[in-house]
């Protein structure tokens, strides 16, 4: 298994919560295809992205409409026109977060509040950013050229728009420094999985010591 030492304090699964796995990564590394599975092992997956889509259809259209006039059509967060009105304008994305961000962490709450499993799992690509309490951190990651070739193929990608999303985002590098697992997905999902039944072995031993 490639993985660093846990820094978090093992606990018991008697305790009347889950055990929380907060995973991220930088874009292209993988995050959504390990919570994949993840899901696969039987964990509860929380998907901040999906949550976020509903919203965007949902709850939070008139809140952004509001924030950003012309940013919705029909009742529905149009992504593009949201995207040229936030894309240059001085502090744009962080009135944008300010209305996303705790109506995701009202979702996240309900999430882990209606769940009876012993270990659950938030895929929140900002979790390190925003500071989002877990019990471990697993950061899904791969070489800086496995990365940049996967971003390059999405459709409407370019270096420019590769690289503006880099700045925004912590470093592979310091994203690494704090996790206590690590999931290198530049060989397969078939070794991506293996190393994830490692770490939830790993944890589930723990737990029961």
């Amino acid at each position: 298994m490639r993985a660093c030492a846990p820094r978090w304090k093992v606990r018991s699964l008697a305790q009347n919560r889950p055990f929380v796995i907060g995973l991220t990564g930088s874009i292209g590394m993988g995050k959504s295809e390990t919570a994949k599975l993840f899901g696969g092992e039987g964990i509860p997956v929380f998907d901040a992205d999906a949550v976020v889509h509903e919203l965007y259809s949902g709850e939070a259209a008139a809140m952004i409409e509001a924030a950003f006039p012309g940013s919705t059509r029909n009742g529905v967060v149009d992504r593009a026109a949201l995207a040229r009105l936030v894309t240059g304008e001085p502090g744009a994305l962080d009135r944008l977060e300010s209305v996303i961000h705790p109506l995701v962490a009202e979702r996240r709450a309900q999430f882990l509040e209606n769940t009876d499993a012993p270990i659950v799992l938030l895929d929140i690509p900002l979790l390190l950013e925003t500071g989002t309490p877990t019990d471990a951190v697993l950061v899904v990651t791969a070489p800086p050229e496995v990365q940049r070739q996967r971003v390059l193929a999405r459709p409407g990608m370019t270096e420019a728009k590769f690289n503006a999303l880099l700045a925004r985002q912590m470093s592979d590098a310091q994203k690494r420094q704090q996790a206590d697992y690590l999931v290198v997905t530049d060989k397969g999902l078939d070794d991506a999985r293996e190393q994830v039944k490692m770490i939830l072995g790993d944890i589930r031993k723990k737990l029961r010591a």
